[in-house]
């Protein structure tokens, strides 16, 4: 479904964003996010050097390795393009993620940890699709080998969001038991 046309207008700044989940050959995962950051006209500021049309403002990545109960065992960030020269030290502290589990509260603790001054606002806010995309990587493998059942509780997906409300078709079809609509 296409968005409506536009109004005229023109291009300012681009934002980038990609992330792919990786099962890797020693029974773990890596779920890997790039963001780029790019201007479409000359960016300059007093703080820092030109950065020319399109070229990358930020330019930076981060690599989670998780096992099948979505654990952290690694941890690593990079920033290969910033326009300050503080922004990257902060890479390096992402590793601190390590030994947090993705799932509930996952996204509130990285934000106390990395808030303020002690992190990076782009490296944090890429956190919130690397943990969906960890789901939407292992739910269908966990699906398949009974991983995901819930051992009698009502399902935590069931009103997360507007699709799987309780009283929906999905809920109706898939968990029947804890379907509400008429």
């Amino acid at each position: 479904m296409p968005l409506s046309p536009p109004k005229p207008r023109k291009p300012v700044h681009n934002r980038k964003i990609e992330i792919t989940g990786y099962e890797r050959d020693d029974g773990l995962w890596d779920i890997e996010g790039f963001l780029v950051d790019s201007k479409a006209e000359i960016f300059t500021s007093h703080a820092h050097d030109p950065i020319p049309a399109g070229a990358p403002l930020h330019g930076m990545g981060i690599r989670l390795t998780i096992d099948f109960d979505f654990l952290i065992h690694e941890a690593e960030a990079t920033t290969d393009h910033a326009p300050f020269a503080g922004c990257f030290e902060a890479a390096p502290d992402m590793a601190k993620l390590k030994g947090l589990r993705i799932g509930k509260g996952f996204n509130e603790e990285a934000r106390r940890l990395f808030a303020g001054a002690a992190g990076c606002t782009h490296l944090v806010e890429m956190l919130v699709p690397m943990a969906s995309t960890a789901f939407q990587t292992l739910w269908p493998i966990r699906q398949e080998k009974g991983r995901n059942d819930q051992d009698g509780k009502r399902p935590k997906l069931i009103d997360s969001c507007h699709a799987l409300a309780s009283d929906g078709a999905v809920i109706k079809r898939v968990w029947p038991a804890y379907y509400t609509g008429p």
